[in-house]
Parts: structure tokens; sequence; C-alpha cells
């Protein structure tokens, strides 16, 4: 099960982001688990969304031990650094394409945490957003949450800005797209100066003008990674108290699936 949920190839690259373990000098204290099988577990809960009490015994560590874990990698900003170290491993091969990137976010029921707010388009219930950004194929570039009420349109800038530098097959690295794609809910004149300020064009619907349907063919891989991010059922609902774990398991569900690019 361990092997099946980090093959040897996920287990490299997390092996290079990972703090060491805390030695005891003093020794005594109970046995520490292993990284790959708590690791495992985080995988286990993160793509299925059972609840850490429920975790199968299989994996080795109980389910406080592994949120205990998941709680000094999140703060050690561990996911993150996976994150952007297989978009490095993507961009070295020249499998990202930054002619075209998208922008959009997905709403999200939230039953209690930080970062929420009434949802305005399920009757003002509790939720959360998920913001990102994704290179022309549909790869998450970068990732961003807020509450439900926040508008689409102030994410923008924090996103773009939010793009690591990648590395790139020739040349240095990269953290520009060519062009931006986005629908009525970023049209504003502010950004697009913003945009055309960094050297980026934009292609923003208008409203009362176009339909944000005439961009379907280029944004229709940005709702294709909103349907992957789905395949990791512990985003169907925000069930955690704080923002940063939320966070946490988007970088896991992002990480995943620029992994499985990198393995084809």
């Amino acid at each position: 099960m361990v092997e099946r949920m980090v093959p040897d190839e996920l287990w490299e690259l997390f092996q290079r982001v990972v703090p060491l373990a805390p030695s005891r000098p003093q020794g005594g204290g109970r046995r520490r688990y292993g990284d790959r099988e708590v690791l495992a577990a985080i995988i286990f809960v993160a793509t299925t969304g059972c609840t850490w009490r429920r975790l199968p015994p299989v994996f080795g560590p109980s389910g406080p031990t592994a949120h205990r874990r998941f709680t000094e990698w999140t703060a050690a900003r561990v996911w993150a650094k996976l994150h952007r170290l297989i978009l490095d491993e993507l961009g070295a091969r020249g499998e990202l394409d930054w002619s075209r990137c998208a922008i959009d976010s997905v709403n999200m029921r939230a039953l209690k945490g930080e970062l929420t707010g009434p949802n305005p388009v399920d009757r003002g219930k509790k939720g959360s957003k998920i913001h990102l950004i994704t290179e022309r194929t549909g790869l998450p570039l970068s990732i961003g949450i807020s509450g439900a009420n926040l508008h689409d349109s102030q994410a923008l800038e924090p996103l773009v800005r939010g793009i690591p530098p990648i590395r790139s097959r020739r040349g240095p690295r990269r953290r520009r797209p060519a062009k931006l794609h986005a629908d009525k809910g970023y049209d504003y004149d502010h950004l697009r100066r913003w945009l055309r300020k960094r050297g980026i064009r934009h292609r923003i619907a208008r409203k009362g003008i176009e339909s944000s349907t005439r961009l379907g063919r280029h944004r229709w891989t940005i709702e294709r990674t909103m349907s992957w991010l789905g395949g990791c059922r512990r985003l169907h609902r925000c069930y955690e108290r704080k923002a940063e774990h939320f966070l946490a398991f988007t970088a896991i569900a992002c990480s995943l699936i620029c992994y499985r690019r990198l393995t084809k």
C-alpha cells in the first residue's frame, strides 16, 4: 500500500524537500515512523477524504501521528516546495507551455475554519474558494485560497506574483506567461493595465459586449484542472480549522496532478 501511494519517483522528489527528523540525543520516547509511511497516509487522507481518526492501520502511523507530522511539514512549507520542485522538473524537460495561461476559481463548501465566507452562488452558505493559474495544458502554476465571498478580480495580482521562477529547457528561469485568459469576473481596466505593465498580454471577456464562452477553446483546460482537483476528495468540503492546512491539501492535489504528467 505504501509503495502504491508513494512510488519511488515521488519518494525521491519528496526526500529533497522534507526536513531532517529531529534527533534524540538523550534517547527514549516512542519510535518515529518513517517519512514514507507518513506521506502515504497523508496522501490517502487527501485523495479519499477520510478523517484522520479513521486512517487504516495498514500504513503504520496512527491518525493523530500522521496529522501531527502533516502539521509540522505544513509549517515548514514542504508541500509548496514539492509542487515547485515538480514544476522545475517539468520545466527542465520542456513540458510547460507558457504561451497561454488561464486564471479561474472554484467554490468549495466549508464547515468551519478560517478564510470562509457566505457563498453568493450557494444561497449564502459558508464556503471557501480556490484560485489558480494554469499553463496552456492545464498544469497548475500558482494557487491560493480565500473566502467564498471574495471577488475573483482581487486574486489576480497575488496569483500572478505567486508564480515561482521555474526552470526552462533553455535559458533562464521563467515566471511570467506570454498571455493570460480570464472570464468576465476579471474585466477591470486596472487589471489590464497591471498586466500590460508586466509585459503580459491579456484576453479578458468584456461585460455586456461578449460572452465568456468565446474563450472556451482556450479556457477549457483550467476547467479540466478543476475537475482534477475534485479527485482530491479532501477538497470537496473545507474541514480544516486553519487556512494553511486547507491550502496544504490544495498544494498536495496540485503536486499529484503535476507528478502524473511527469511520469507519463
